[in-house]
């Protein structure tokens, strides 16, 4: 509603804004993606300025690609300059419906950054943690799965003993399986069971135990290891095949019981509906920075939640994700374990100090949510750009017959 005032000197009767209303300061005054290398990938950071100097940061998951997402990100700064920061939803849908094609993983990488940034914006300008925008917080400290590569039986059993004794209940492995960018499928799988099955009979059954086999398998391939596995050595299985075909996850779910994670892969509400619809996942591994940012992600939550479905977030990136992931988890009421990359036997440098030097922290197994206000962390604008990035192809796998698989 708009308030009148009136003007003793003239008696004329002034418009005043109402509060809340557009104002210079919360206009969008620039949108730059930022591409660096930290640690040992690249990270591609959007920096969202407003008028009065506030500055907002997101970051986008779509590794390896980056300059499309990029590409994208400028494209969309030229509609979105002078629009009123605080309006994020529309914003969010002017992006997804500004050209005839829709959706697709590109585009939603970079509104992901770009949604994540005006989080952060609104949260710094009403003093507000990220959290509060989206709820409040239902817990205090997000927990943490973490990661190693099981390269031999001894290895991953002193990596798992490792991350026991810093106090993880929740830890993944994933098999290499390649040789020389030659995977050999078959050889993996045997060789997983085996390790799974004595990491299995080392921890016992308090111990939740997972699996990344990052979708390089055919639904065969993925029986066939299941057929191996007594009962209970597996706790969950992460991205078995490739999600194009919810017919295929279909199918393998009535070949095991093995509660399944996927959900990585996502770039949107859409694409994430059936396997919630016909439990083809029992964890979605939903990545905020893929599939839309906090806009879209909250709303996949609440879907997740009508079937019973926890979160479990894919987190491989820096520190915007992370801080976003943390917020996120911290405000759903279903939720399991957030990932980290963080943990004693990964030292990847993906949350370098010097560049990142507030960030959200890793307290042993578990991240405790911030009360700054945004998203909590701050970003060394001179160090991230003088970070020079480096080209990154991820290896093109093949199989020993010569043809072409997936990464």
């Amino acid at each position: 509603m708009e308030m009148l005032i009136v003007d003793p000197k003239t008696t004329s009767t002034l418009t005043a804004p109402a509060k809340g209303a557009i104002t210079k300061d919360t206009c969008i005054a620039a949108i730059e993606p930022i591409l660096a290398r930290v640690g040992g990938r690249n990270q591609l950071l959007v920096r969202v300025e407003t008028e009065d100097g506030l500055v907002g940061w997101g970051e986008s998951g779509l590794s390896s690609r980056e300059a499309a997402v990029s590409a994208t990100v400028k494209d969309y700064a030229g509609f979105l300059i002078g629009q009123d920061s605080r309006r994020i939803g529309r914003i969010w849908q002017q992006c997804y419906r500004s050209q005839y094609f829709e959706g697709g993983r590109v585009l939603t990488a970079a509104i992901s950054a770009i949604d994540i940034a005006l989080h952060d914006l609104l949260g710094k300008r009403l003093g507000l943690p990220v959290y509060q925008l989206l709820g409040g917080k239902q817990r205090d400290v997000i927990p943490t799965f973490a990661s190693f590569l099981a390269t031999s039986d001894k290895q991953a059993i002193d990596a798992t003993q490792t991350l026991v004794d810093a106090g993880w209940d929740c830890v993944r492995i994933y098999p290499s399986g390649f040789v020389n960018e030659c995977f050999l499928p078959r050889a993996s799988l045997a060789k997983t069971a085996q390790t799974l099955i004595t990491l299995r009979e080392t921890f016992g059954p308090d111990l939740c135990l997972g699996i990344d086999l990052h979708h390089r398998y055919s639904p065969a391939e993925i029986s066939n290891l299941c057929a191996k596995l007594p009962a209970g050595v597996l706790d969950f299985l992460e991205e078995p095949i490739r999600c194009e075909s919810p017919e295929a996850y279909a199918a393998l779910r009535q070949q095991t019981d093995i509660p399944f994670a996927v959900g990585e892969e996502f770039a949107s509400k859409w694409q994430a509906a059936p396997y919630l619809e016909h439990g083809l996942t029992q964890y979605m591994r939903l990545d905020i920075c893929n599939i839309g940012g906090f806009t879209e992600a909250m709303k996949v939550a609440a879907m997740a939640e009508r079937y019973y479905v926890d979160l479990m977030p894919h987190n491989p990136l820096g520190p915007i994700c992370t801080a976003a992931s943390v917020h996120m988890s911290a405000a759903v009421p279903n939720f399991s374990w957030l990932e980290t990359r963080q943990s004693p036997v990964e030292n990847l440098g993906f949350h370098d100090p010097e560049i990142f030097p507030v960030q959200v922290e890793l307290e042993g197994p578990v991240y405790r949510v911030p009360d700054t206000p945004g998203l909590g962390v701050e970003v060394n604008e001179a160090a991230i750009r003088a970070s020079v990035p480096e080209h990154v192809e991820t290896p093109h796998l093949v199989r020993p017959d010569g043809s072409v698989t997936n990464w």
